[in-house]
């Protein structure tokens, strides 16, 4: 075969470029430690870098932010459960101070006060935000648990459900006494009234002060609502014959209450205190439903909260109506609002605890009941002890006077014995009850501590996946410096040799073979 001069110059041409074109391939990888500058350089490695860099970049979205954003929100709901059980605590110890039997005039002014802080700080916690987001408050981040300031124009109407098991006993006390004023000793007044003690089965709502009920419903043998009012129930004669009756209702201020029945309630009767938000049962209508056990559902209005009151739409089905158009009245439905973070391939986490599993309605209600009762008992004590007062003073000194002082002595003296009795039967039950209300705290306390361990675990996975991962991406795509300029070396010298060949072969011609 013929070897011409263009073939030689064709094949040396080809040669070079092909030389050259892998030093600047190689040139591109020094520069940038990649095995390839685009796809069709390599397809396979392409594509598995797509893959490869798609899942370290899901990686680092959950080790880099989903999991510290889960831990930051875990660790501000802890410390506040913390505090919350701190408080309860404290509660509890109030407790057991005040159902002792023996207790001095600073000891109860010790208790007073430290209930009245309490009571301040006992919601207070439920507020505790994690980046403007409040974290008991499910999926309402923007709001918080409690009002955070007295409100007179807020209405909400609001549904509370009821079971048997929110009847309580609770004693009323009427004919207080009173210290006698110079008038009253003058004209020789004997004291106005008698203490006596009444003590009903009663359902407590989640509020005071409130406007109306709209809406009282038991539930039925068959599951359906019922009114209570007009509602058939059976009940024990003294004789014990078994006795139909039909269950009246009626509403009441607590000042009217006392002063048109003496706090009296009929055996057959459910009547509503509208300052205390209580629903007190007759004799016979509590006796049914203890022994029926039906579940209630009530449905009131209230106008005005109190700072610390906790929003409705956290714990109950209700209607914000404090906008005067009922086209802008806003609908809450209670329900499980998890927040849940994605923390690893196909894991989710629910970092939010709901308010409404830990801090009961109830406990607030709790703790103003146990300062009510202190404080009668403070203001009986003064009394005993104005009297006496009186009674040494000179000009009361006679006869008569000491009479009379004695008599009012007498009736506040048994009012000290009320109120002493029922602040320590009120405290004994507390005891009970902020045990149960600690125990919520401190199980909602370990399951976020167990969702804590869990993340712990989830990220020292996360951080090996994507060690893993970034060294399957760097051996994928990377390559040694050393490797390449070694190759690259190869590489410019064959080029050069490449050249030098070429000028040879080049510049021979038939003429130098003549």
């Amino acid at each position: 075969m013929r070897i011409t001069n263009s073939m030689i110059r064709n094949n040396t041409s080809n040669n070079m470029s092909t030389n050259k074109g892998y030093v600047d391939t190689l040139n591109t990888q020094m520069s940038t430690q990649k095995k390839i500058d685009r796809p069709s350089d390599d397809p396979v490695i392409a594509i598995r870098a797509l893959r490869l860099r798609s899942s370290l970049s899901e990686i680092n979205q959950y080790y880099e932010k989903n999991i510290p954003d889960a831990e930051s929100w875990l660790e501000v709901t802890e410390t506040a459960l913390k505090n919350m059980e701190s408080i309860l605590t404290d509660v509890y110890r109030q407790c057991v101070n005040g159902a002792t039997d023996h207790l001095k005039e600073s000891d109860r002014n010790t208790i007073l006060t430290n209930l009245q802080k309490l009571r301040e700080q006992v919601y207070a916690e439920g507020n505790a935000d994690y980046a403007g987001r409040t974290v008991f408050t499910g999926y309402k981040t923007n709001k918080s648990l409690t009002f955070g300031e007295d409100t007179s124009d807020t209405s909400y109407n609001i549904t509370q459900k009821l079971e048997f098991e929110d009847i309580t006993q609770k004693t009323y006390y009427s004919g207080l006494s009173s210290v006698p004023t110079t008038d009253d000793l003058t004209a020789g007044n004997l004291p106005a009234g008698n203490v006596e003690d009444h003590t009903y089965s009663r359902v407590r709502l989640a509020y005071d002060n409130i406007d109306n009920i709209t809406q009282l419903q038991y539930k039925d043998a068959n599951g359906n609502l019922q009114d209570i009012e007009g509602m058939e129930i059976t009940y024990l004669d003294a004789d014990g014959n078994t006795q139909t009756a039909t269950v009246s209702y009626n509403v009441h201020n607590y000042t009217d209450w006392q002063n048109a029945q003496n706090l009296n309630v009929g055996d057959n009767e459910v009547i509503f205190v509208k300052e205390t938000g209580e629903l007190i049962l007759g004799k016979n209508v509590a006796a049914y439903m203890n022994s029926e056990k039906p579940d209630m559902v009530v449905s009131y209005d209230k106008t005005g909260f109190k700072k610390g009151e906790v929003r409705p739409e956290h714990y109950f089905d209700c209607t914000d109506t404090t906008n005067a158009n009922p086209a802008n009245h806003i609908t809450y439905t209670k329900e499980d609002q998890e927040i849940n973070y994605t923390i690893a391939f196909g894991q989710t986490l629910a970092v939010n605890t709901q308010a409404s599993d830990v801090f009961d309605s109830s406990i607030g209600r709790d703790i103003d009941e146990l300062t009510d009762a202190v404080q009668m008992a403070i203001t009986a004590h003064k009394k005993v002890s104005d009297i006496e007062n009186l009674m040494k003073e000179e000009k009361y000194a006679g006869e008569e006077d000491q009479a009379l002082l004695q008599q009012w002595l007498d009736a506040a003296e048994k009012e000290v014995s009320y109120a002493d009795d029922n602040m320590k039967n009120l405290y004994s039950e507390g005891i009970s009850s902020f045990q149960s209300y600690l125990s919520d705290v401190v199980l909602a306390k370990t399951d976020v501590g167990s969702k804590g361990s869990r993340l712990a675990l989830t990220k020292s996975r996360m951080s090996e996946q994507q060690m893993t991962f970034k060294k399957l991406k760097s051996t994928n795509e990377d390559k040694e410096l050393s490797d390449i300029i070694i190759d690259y070396t190869a590489a410019y010298n064959a080029y050069q040799a490449s050249m030098q060949a070429a000028s040879k072969a080049i510049k021979q011609t038939l003429l130098d073979y003549i």
